[in-house]
């Protein structure tokens, strides 16, 4: 398959997955190894690509006030480290052990994504040792972190997305959501912002182990940026709702073909 065409393939993905609050490292992982490209030189170029994709992404959410930067740059931090390690440490991983463990977190998201949300802001501030408040950017609401939660989620999903290419933001809308009950579009673009934090740093702990290969990343990563852009732009007027049911069964779809080609 020629390499512009699957670039082509990318942007597409890019912009339904930007524009459903993810990250799409699932999506374009099976695309580049259905395409025939070595696992862990598709997870380090996954890696460029989600960085590229998010980046422009956040740019859109960020012009619009969709991102909250307190949770974005603290979340960000533990992401960005636990990330790094987990692209570091792949290699000392076997290739059908990666890819097992991909369909499994696949079928897992596909299930949590059609766990039903509160689409209204946190209005019971919460208080002790364990909790963060915090106002949300346009100061219109607060929101109760409990940190005993969501750190380890964080550290540990960060550190599995930057072992097996992904971006971790299909765990991090449902954690805002779900546990921050940060508004809908609100979290999708905070998760943006994470997504290219934790991309970059695994991009940077796959490369120093020696996969990466700029011939097919660079390509593939052009065509994520466009797809950021354009699904950024249409996620702002979208109703993330009927969004997140597709995704729930693409992401299912996308976990059965990843198990098939563990035992294929």
């Amino acid at each position: 398959m020629s390499i512009w065409i699957l670039a082509f393939i990318i942007l597409i993905i890019a912009v339904f997955m930007v524009m459903t609050g993810h990250g799409g490292g699932n999506f374009f992982i099976i695309a580049l190894v259905l395409s025939g490209i070595d696992m862990y030189v598709a997870a380090t170029s996954v890696q460029f690509i989600l960085f590229t994709t998010a980046f422009f992404a956040m740019l859109v959410f960020g012009k619009k006030k969709f991102v909250e930067w307190k949770l974005a740059i603290f979340m960000g931090i533990l992401i960005g480290v636990s990330a790094f390690l987990g692209g570091f440490f792949s290699e000392y991983v076997p290739e059908k052990t990666l890819r097992l463990i991909f369909s499994i977190l696949l079928f897992f998201l596909a299930l949590l994504m059609l766990k039903p949300v509160n689409s209204n802001p946190n209005e019971i501030i919460k208080s002790g040792l364990y909790y963060w408040n915090i106002k949300s950017f346009d100061n219109t609401t607060a929101y109760s972190v409990n940190l005993l939660i969501v750190v380890p989620i964080v550290l540990a999903f960060g550190f599995i997305a930057g072992m097996i290419g992904i971006s971790g933001g299909s765990f991090m809308v449902p954690l805002l959501v779900l546990v921050c009950s940060v508004p809908m579009k609100n979290a999708v673009g905070t998760a943006s912002t994470l997504v290219a934090v934790s991309a970059l740093t695994g991009f940077i702990g796959h490369t120093i182990a020696g996969h990466f290969d700029y011939c097919i990343a660079v390509p593939l990563a052009i065509g994520g940026a466009i797809g950021g852009l354009i699904g950024g732009s249409i996620a702002i007027k979208s109703r993330p709702k009927l969004l997140k049911i597709l995704f729930a069964l693409t992401t299912l779809v996308a976990a059965i073909i990843m198990a098939y080609k563990v035992f294929n």
